[in-house]
């Protein structure tokens, strides 16, 4: 695991290093999501909170009912709407 060291600046704001931003692909003004896990903070773009939500889903099984890929087809079926 990489650390890097930052400092919680005014009101609250946490400025994420440019080489960082660059490897993630985030741009000034992307949305982030914040989540907290375990007394952690993990910060991660759209995407990877969708991934993230999946793969907890993934570990939830009725029967041979998957409840991640329920969620997904209806997803798709209310943007298909």
């Amino acid at each position: 695991m990489h650390q890097i060291p930052v400092k919680l600046g005014e009101g609250g704001r946490v400025v994420i290093p440019a080489d960082v931003r660059k490897a993630l692909g985030i741009e000034v003004g992307d949305e982030l999501m914040l989540h907290m896990e375990n007394g952690k903070i993990i910060l991660m773009t759209r995407k990877q909170a969708i991934q993230y939500v999946q793969e907890q889903m993934s570990q939830y099984q009725i029967g041979d009912r998957v409840l991640s890929e329920e969620l997904l087809e209806e997803r798709k079926g209310e943007a298909d709407s």
